[in-house]
């Protein structure tokens, strides 16, 4: 694949309930508000980190709005993995009423 190819996406509101989901965004966004069961990798420690990430499943990418995890789902489908950007991110998935945690336990949001 070329760099220059454009990555498959999917709306938030069509994830799978059991999908593979990887959060590139930093810890702060994380903590006010992030989807349970979701891997966090920011995307700076993507490359560092990447066996974590399971080559058997398709991967759902996921950021803020949609454009660091364009760049980390390309990453990933050069070197291999099945991976989809979540497009519009956390504020879609928000919109769509699809559930969230936070770390503190108080109301999550999209920070």
């Amino acid at each position: 694949m070329s760099t220059g190819q454009a990555v498959p996406e999917v709306a938030a509101a069509q994830v799978p309930g059991d999908g593979w989901l990887l959060d590139v965004r930093e810890g702060y966004e994380w903590a006010a508000g992030h989807i349970a069961g979701a891997t966090h990798i920011p995307l700076g420690e993507l490359g560092q980190r990447v066996t974590e990430i399971p080559r058997d499943e398709t991967v759902y990418v996921i950021c803020r709005t949609g454009r660091r995890s364009a760049q980390a789902a390309r990453a990933l489908a050069e070197a291999g993995w099945q991976a989809i950007n979540v497009a519009g991110g956390m504020q879609d998935w928000a919109a769509a009423g699809r559930p969230m945690v936070s770390d503190s336990g108080a109301a999550p949001a999209v920070a």
